[in-house]
């Protein structure tokens, strides 16, 4: 029987680019971009008409229980010597440093009810407007330990302890020597003051 001829083997050639992805491989699926961080929630002191309402959504603390609405009586936790910070600043300015150093504070991470700022001169708008509704309603906010709390030298003795207390030398030069002292003591872990290096220094001890 004879042979047929085989016909030729036609090679194919290269082809263009491929229409669909090589089988069994998938495109990476791209990861979620994290979006913006939620605003912080509002400041005491931020400025506003009304009272400041208490906000929506507050972490809760941590393992640390409010201060007692006794007084100056409670016990301070038991915290080792605080550490200070001075921040140069000028009557005039000492309390914009301290309202600075807040920010970064709670930039930082700390919580709000970590923080007392305590002035020697003029008062913070917050506390004196807050202090327009009473005393008894002021305090309430401090015994709830729930937010940054500004009071002066007349009632930093009555101030129960935080974690960080920030100070302000606006003015009234003499307060200085005693309420740098009791900001020391309701101090847990960091004094910050801001004012006049050297009165400072004269107060607190020329290695601060």
């Amino acid at each position: 029987m004879p042979l047929i001829p085989e016909e030729p083997q036609i090679h194919e050639k290269a082809q263009g680019p491929r229409a669909t992805p090589a089988s069994g491989r998938t495109a990476p699926t791209p990861r979620p971009v994290p979006g913006p961080r939620p605003a912080a929630p509002p400041r005491p002191g931020r400025p506003g008409p009304a009272r400041p309402a208490a906000p929506a959504q507050r972490a809760s603390r941590d393992t640390a229980a409010k201060p007692a609405p006794s007084g100056p009586a409670a016990a301070a936790p038991a915290w080792s010597a605080p550490q200070i910070q001075l921040i140069p600043a000028t009557p005039d300015g000492a309390l914009d440093a301290a309202e600075e150093a807040v920010d970064l504070l709670l930039d930082s991470g700390r919580t709000p009810g970590d923080v007392l700022v305590v002035t020697t001169g003029e008062p913070h708008p917050w506390a004196t407007h807050e202090l327009s509704f009473g005393d008894a309603a002021y305090w309430a906010q401090h015994d709830a330990g729930d937010d940054v709390f500004y009071t002066d030298a007349a009632a930093v003795d009555r101030a129960a302890s935080r974690a960080v207390v920030v100070v302000a030398l606006n003015g009234d030069e003499a307060a200085a020597a005693t309420v740098l002292p009791l900001a020391r003591s309701r101090a847990g872990t960091l004094l910050i003051v801001c004012g006049d290096p050297q009165r400072v220094n004269s107060v607190l001890g020329a290695g601060v």
